[in-house]
């Protein structure tokens, strides 16, 4: 039989040669020393943190118009609300805190509208994919 450069007489060889050792796993580092993992991480980390809740215009004039005020505390659990939708992967959600009902985009973390219980009479919600009551 003929061989084929480097010693090698068949295919299987060279497979068994090159494909079945065990490789390391190795991470990218910079100079410092730190993986391109943990740099990901740490900024995935600090833009979960610093993202808060943000009231969009509609919303905004909505609460002028309605006379609504939150209390910090009710801020505090409207948010909290958000972040349980947000476990929970809802994307577009109503939150009910006390007598209140806002409608908001999870992934912007965006109050898209909000009303009182005078308002919300009808009890119909619309372009929702999940509730969460406070």
């Amino acid at each position: 039989m003929n061989q084929i450069r480097n010693s090698f007489t068949s295919i299987e060889q060279v497979a068994n040669q090159y494909l079945n050792q065990p490789r390391e796993v190795s991470q990218k580092q910079d100079s410092a020393g730190v993986s391109f993992e943990d740099i990901l991480k740490r900024q995935i980390g600090a833009t979960d943190k610093t993202q808060e809740l943000k009231f969009s215009k509609h919303a905004t004039q909505r609460l002028d118009q309605r006379d609504i005020a939150l209390s910090p505390d009710q801020s505090q659990r409207l948010e909290a609300g958000v972040q349980k939708a947000s476990e929970k992967g809802i994307t577009e959600s109503l939150v009910i805190v006390d007598s209140l009902a806002f409608i908001v985009n999870v992934p912007n973390q965006t109050v898209v509208t909000a009303m009182d219980q005078t308002e919300s009479m009808d009890n119909v919600f619309t372009n929702i994919d999940g509730a969460v009551i406070i």
